[in-house]
Order: structure tokens, then sequence, then C-alpha cells
């Protein structure tokens, strides 16, 4: 049988090259696809990945600005910065937050509070690699830790910063305010890159209201890092601009000369410079240490100031409201002497008593002078007893006669019903009641029993303690307004405050004026002024007008018995004067809530007056 070839080399060789041809082709494919490959992300996406590659190598950090400090006239320092340690978390450069979390737990007090807030920062928008804060002020020995273990925290940071501090605590928590934590909705509100590597903002108080020209500018500088996020090297770095100093026509002794003279009371006491309209002391009480909001405050100790019966969070110079009482009187007798409604020497017949006349209402209505309750015997008074004696019956007849028009165009003169400040934050502007007021918010016309309460600064007319002090500074200027202002001077100029509002004057001769200051005076020296056992043996002359103001209502002929009223229901007592006469360099309005007696305020504004002009008075009080 003959053998059979299985072998075919030519089908074999053929196979062999065709497969070789193949392979080098698809190889040849493979490369020239490399090829293209790395000519496009050479050469076409260059800029691109250098981009990206340098992001990864280097970063842009901010660098945020030293917050400026605010000192009071003499340079005593009110609000400070202080250097602190925070531990913040890089996001990036975390593979798994919740175990970074309880890992730091071990070497780090880290509350349940700090944690939710952690989270809450992190949903914000933010730049990417940028620092979330965990937790502030850190402890020495928290930081110590942190450094042993550092090299096992990915993503974890240790930076100094400088944090806000308030020396004198409570004592100006009203007027400075305080800086806090940047919340949500204020983050929607401000400028990115302005609060780039800030994380505080300007709350309340001067704080808020120089916020911009306290803040600064913020810097920044590139950093080169490895592949653990450690910084290298500084590449570059452009300097922040620290924010601006500023001072303050605050006196620190004096502010706390009123804190002290208000310890224990619901009350405020402002100062004012007369010459200036430079606000000396602006003291609320009760008050709140700030700086228990600038790290953040605890969700309890927050619940029990807020919920206190005492409102230590009000403002009382500012946002507190009262009838100013008998201190409206110089005000609308200066109004009814513009609208030729009395001369200094009209004189009205004071049995004790005033009664609205019978045509402008059913049956007899009796108005009571307050001194009827001390048996005084009818008399004769002009405009400067009035002043003097406070008496009730003369302003009866005088808003009575005056009308609504002219006494709220005459209280708006002095002020009152708006913000003239030029720098104090959130001035409440009172109410000086109009017509058309009365009708939208009490559904009611206005009676001419309206105008005769208001005529003592009861009823619906409301001021603040800081609107009584500008508008008697504007009397001591004979009727030249003068701002209230907090800035006296700062490290550059300020961006932060418009122009104030300027009321109308009162167009009266310069005489009007000062016979209105020396019936002033003889409140506090004249032999039956209201307030002369406070003026009795001062070593200065000085004047001023007392007032109380009714808050519980009692019959027409029934006797006010302060043990039979609660306190709360109490009269509010008012004081407001200037020192010396002679030349005034001050004005001191005291208001204490349900105080009763304004003579104990006119002994408060005195101690005012002495610690101001007695030398001798500030070195005792500073020993």
């Amino acid at each position: 049988m003959d053998a059979i070839n299985i072998q075919d080399r030519s089908g074999e060789k053929n196979l062999v090259l065709r497969r070789a041809v193949v392979a080098v082709f698809l190889v040849f494919l493979m490369c020239a696809a490399l090829l293209w490959r790395m000519f496009f992300l050479q050469v076409v996406e260059h800029d691109i990945y250098v981009t990206k590659s340098t992001a990864n190598r280097v970063q842009v950090q901010p660098i945020a600005p030293t917050r400026g400090l605010i000192y009071d006239r003499n340079g005593h320092l009110l609000a400070e910065n202080l250097p602190s340690h925070r531990l913040s978390l890089v996001l990036e450069r975390i593979d798994d937050l919740d175990a970074t979390l309880a890992e730091l737990r071990k070497y780090v007090s880290i509350s349940d509070r700090e944690e939710e807030r952690f989270r809450e920062r992190a949903q914000r928008y933010r730049r990417p690699y940028e620092p979330i804060e965990l937790k502030d002020s850190l402890t020495e020995d928290e930081i110590a830790r942190i450094a042993v273990n550092n090299y096992f925290l990915k993503g974890v940071e240790v930076d100094a910063n400088l944090i806000r501090r308030y020396p004198y605590g409570s004592t100006f928590s009203h007027v400075l305010g305080y800086v806090g934590k940047i919340n949500e909705a204020e983050l929607k509100a401000l400028d990115p890159g302005l609060y780039a590597g800030t994380n505080q903002i300007g709350k309340v108080g001067v704080e808020k209201t120089y916020e911009l020209d306290l803040l600064g500018t913020p810097g920044y500088r590139t950093v080169e890092i490895n592949a653990r996020g450690r910084i290298l090297r500084t590449l570059d770095k452009v300097a922040p601009v620290p924010g601006a100093d500023l001072k303050l026509y605050l006196d620190l002794g004096l502010q706390q000369k009123a804190e002290q003279l208000l310890e224990g009371q619901r009350g405020a006491i402002v100062a004012m410079d007369p010459k200036t309209g430079g606000i000396l002391a602006m003291a609320s009480s009760p008050s709140f240490d700030p700086n228990l909001f600038v790290t953040g405050i605890s969700s309890e100790v927050y619940s029990k100031l807020r919920n206190s019966r005492d409102v230590p969070f009000l403002n009382r110079t500012t946002r507190g409201l009262y009838p100013p009482a008998s201190t409206i009187k110089p005000f609308l007798g200066l109004g009814a002497l513009k609208y030729n409604v009395v001369t200094w020497n009209t004189k009205i017949w004071n049995p004790g008593y005033w009664d609205l006349p019978t045509d402008l209402a059913s049956g007899r209505t009796r108005w009571r002078d307050w001194t009827w309750r001390y048996g005084k015997k009818p008399e004769w008074i002009d405009l400067n007893k009035a002043i003097v004696q406070s008496v009730d019956t003369y302003f009866y007849e005088v808003a009575y006669n005056m009308k609504l028009e002219a006494m709220h165009d005459t209280l708006a003169s002095f002020g009152f019903g708006a913000d003239t400040t030029l720098d104090v934050y959130n001035v409440a502007g009172g109410i000086n009641p109009t017509r058309k007021w009365k009708k939208e918010r009490q559904g009611f016309s206005w009676f001419a029993g309206d105008s005769v309460n208001m005529g003592i600064g009861q009823g619906y007319l409301l001021a603040s303690p800081l609107q009584v002090t500008a508008a008697l500074t504007a009397i001591v200027n004979d009727g030249q307004w003068k701002t209230p202002r907090l800035e006296m001077s700062s490290s550059r100029d300020l961006q932060s405050v418009d122009a104030a509002v300027v009321p109308p004057p009162l167009d009266l001769p310069k005489e009007d004026f000062e016979k209105m200051k020396k019936a002033l005076e003889e409140v506090m020296h004249g032999r039956t002024g209201t307030g002369r056992s406070t003026g009795w043996n001062a070593p200065f002359k000085m004047a001023g007008k007392t007032g109380t103001a009714q808050v519980y209502t009692y019959a027409e002929d029934e006797l006010y018995d302060s043990d039979e009223v609660r306190e709360r229901l109490r009269d509010h007592a008012w004081f407001t004067g200037f020192a010396p006469f002679e030349d005034p360099q001050i004005v001191v309005t005291v208001l204490v809530e349900n105080g009763e007696h304004s003579s104990a305020m006119a002994r408060m504004a005195r101690a005012m007056f002495e610690y101001w002009l007695l030398p001798s008075t500030q070195a005792a009080a500073k020993e």
C-alpha cells in the first residue's frame, strides 16, 4: 500500500505568513494608537493635563486677614484677637469619613454638636481641598496627641488662627456685639472671595455695623504638596490686608460706672458728649457675655438666656421703647412757644386737675395732676414753673391747644420717631404717632384725650433712652442737632456707614433755648424743683428733668400704692440731664424699668456726672 503524505508545507507556510501579517498589523495598530494617545495627551490636551497635574501638586490656599481691633477713647482694648488652634478635615483626602471621626475621638474631645455642625458645613459649597473646621480652640494636650498620630490621620489638619475675645465680657456686649460662625443664610448673601479662609462674621453691634471695615482683605499662598497632602514648600504668597482698627467715643471707666449703677436692675444708661454727639457710655442691664458666641454657644446656655424673663438680649438703650413721661415736657414746651400756643408769661390755673371740654367727650373727663396726691394748693402756673415742678395740668392744656400735628412735628425735630444715629446698630425708631398711624394700627380715630395723654409723655408715644439723650443734646446746643455716633477715629477710611438722617430744625430764638435750660437747672437746684434733693450740695451745677412713666392703670380717684402693685407693674423711672450747667460736657439719661422713683434715677445720673467731671472720682473708682 502506498504511503500518504499528510504534510502541506506550502499551506502551512501561507497560514503562518498570514497570521504573522495579521499580528504585525495588530501590533502596528496598537502602537499607532499608543502613539496617537501620547500625541493627544502631550500635545492636543497638554494644557489641560498640566493644569490637572499642577492641581494635584500645587494648591492655592487663602490666608485669612487679621480682624481689626476696637478701642475705647483712651486706647483700652475692647475687642482683641487671641491665638488659637483649630482642627479641620480635607474631605478629598479622606477615604472613610466615619472611621476618621471615630479615630479622632480617641485623641480629641468632639461633641455631637460639633460633629453635627461639621457635617452641615461639609454640605455647603466650598472650593476643592478647602479644610472644613471640626473643632476650635484645641488644648495643648489635644494638639500634642494629634501631632504624634498625624501620620495615620490622613486629611486631618491642625492650624493656628486668631479668635475674637472681649476682655470686659458683658460690659460692652450690647454696644460692641460679637462675631460668630457664618451660617448658611449669611453664606448665600456674602462674597465668598472676601470671606476666603474666614469662618466668622459680625452678628450684631459695632462688629456688625463695621463688618466690611473690620474684616480686612484675604491673602493667598501657592504651595506644593505631596501625595498625602503635606506642604513641601511655598511657591508664592500674597499677604492679607488686616482690618481697620476702630477707636470709639466710649469710655471704659464711665461704662463700668453705668454698669455698676444698674446692677440688679432692668434698665439703661446713655451718656453723650454734647459737643460732638459721641456716645460716651451705653449700658443695658441685664447683659450677657459675648465671648460665649465666638466659638459657638451651647443650646442649653442659649435657651436659658433667650427664655429669661429679664430679656438680657434686649438692648434697652436702643431697642427698649417706653413712654418718655415728663422728660418730654421740655420739648413740647419749646414746641408750644414755636406754634404760639403759649409764651413764657402765659399762666394757667392749676387746681390739681384739668377737665376736657364737654363738647368733645361724653360727660366730663377729669385729668389729675400728680401733685394733687400731696395736698398741693391751687395756683397759677407759667411755663418755667411747669417745667421746674413738672406740672401735668399745664401740659394737658398745652397739648389740647397744640393738637396732634404740632406735637408730632415738634417731636420729630428732636429726633423722636426715627433712627437719627450714624453708626449705632439696629436702633428702634420709636413711635411718634399720627392720626393715620392710629387708624391703621388701632382701627380708631385720634381723640382729644389721646393728645392730652401725649402731652405728659404717656399713651402711644414711645421712645428709647438714646433718643431722649439725643433730644436733650439738641436743647443743650440751642437747637443744633448733633448726630449720635460711636466711631471716633480709625486706622484708615471707612466704607460701612452711610450718612445719618438729620431731623428738621426747630426754628426758635436762642433765647427760648436758654430759658428752657435755665428751667432745667432750677429742676435740680431750685427751691421747688423735682430734682432738688439730688442737686443739693453738688460740686457743680447740673440741669435735668425727671419722669415717671405709668405702667399700671388705676382708677381716677385711686391713690397709687406701691406695696399693692406687683413689682413688674410699677412705674418706670426716668431722668435726663446735663452738666455742668455753664459749659455742658456730658448729657446722661437713666431709665429703670419699674424703678418707681425718678429721684433715684437723678442720683444715678449725678454719679455719672461726678465720675466724668471730677478727676478725684475717677481716681477713686480705678483704685
